[in-house]
């Protein structure tokens, strides 16, 4: 039998998944390019974009709200300063998905994030 999957739950608990998502976007924006399995990258997509769209408004608000999500100060200043004005002219899609393959242990399907540049 064939497990479908639905994009939403990662078979995890909402902490762990929240905890996922900000180490994964912490990497993403610290490296521009990472490589996850399929199902996690599309979440990262959803949850990195939010973030960048923040950034581009780049008022203390939108900063503190970035923070709340990043920890790490050096990330978040890159995000603010150097992403969110590489983006200010783009309406969306700031990340591509490319399918890697499959992971020789499990099979697992891999993909790589990039940041568009």
């Amino acid at each position: 039998m064939i497990k479908t999957y639905n994009g939403s739950k990662l078979q995890v608990t909402p902490s762990h998944k929240k905890a996922m998502m900000r180490n994964l976007t912490t990497s993403l924006f610290l490296h521009e390019k990472i490589t996850t399995t399929l199902p996690k990258a599309k979440e990262l997509v959803r949850f990195a974009e939010r973030l960048i769209t923040k950034a581009k408004v780049g008022d203390l608000q939108a900063v503190k709200a970035i923070h709340a999500e990043i920890a790490n100060k050096e990330v978040v200043e890159k995000l603010v300063k150097v992403l969110g004005q590489r983006y200010k002219d783009r309406n969306g899609g700031y990340t591509q998905i490319f399918r890697a393959g499959q992971r020789r242990g499990d099979a697992a399907s891999v993909a790589i994030v990039k940041l568009i540049v």
